[in-house]
């Protein structure tokens, strides 16, 4: 799922960009579209139990379940809970 979303999140950002470098070859634009994706991906990580740089709100990965991650801007807890209104699990605010 993380992956898929990396994914398009490199699609926009290069069709964001791919207009206002039109002299640019495409390779150029693909790489530096996919080196932002790793970039980002590199901060979310799980050190032992918890998670770091993750997204409030944002889908949690299969391993995370019901474990915790600080976010990356405010470096406040959430937890991987399960919403039964959509059958997913998202990072939600730990008080």
């Amino acid at each position: 799922m993380l992956r898929r979303l990396l994914v398009s999140g490199a699609l926009v950002a290069s069709a964001l960009v791919a207009p206002a470098v039109a002299a640019t070859p495409a390779g150029a634009v693909s790489l530096s579209a996919a080196h932002s994706a790793s970039a980002a991906a590199s901060c979310y990580t799980r050190v032992g139990n918890h998670w770091n740089c993750i997204t409030p709100g944002a889908y949690c990965p299969a391993a995370a379940h019901g474990k915790y991650g600080y976010a990356k801007v405010t470096k406040r807890r959430y937890k991987c809970s399960y919403y039964s209104s959509d059958g997913r699990w998202h990072w939600k605010r730990a008080y």
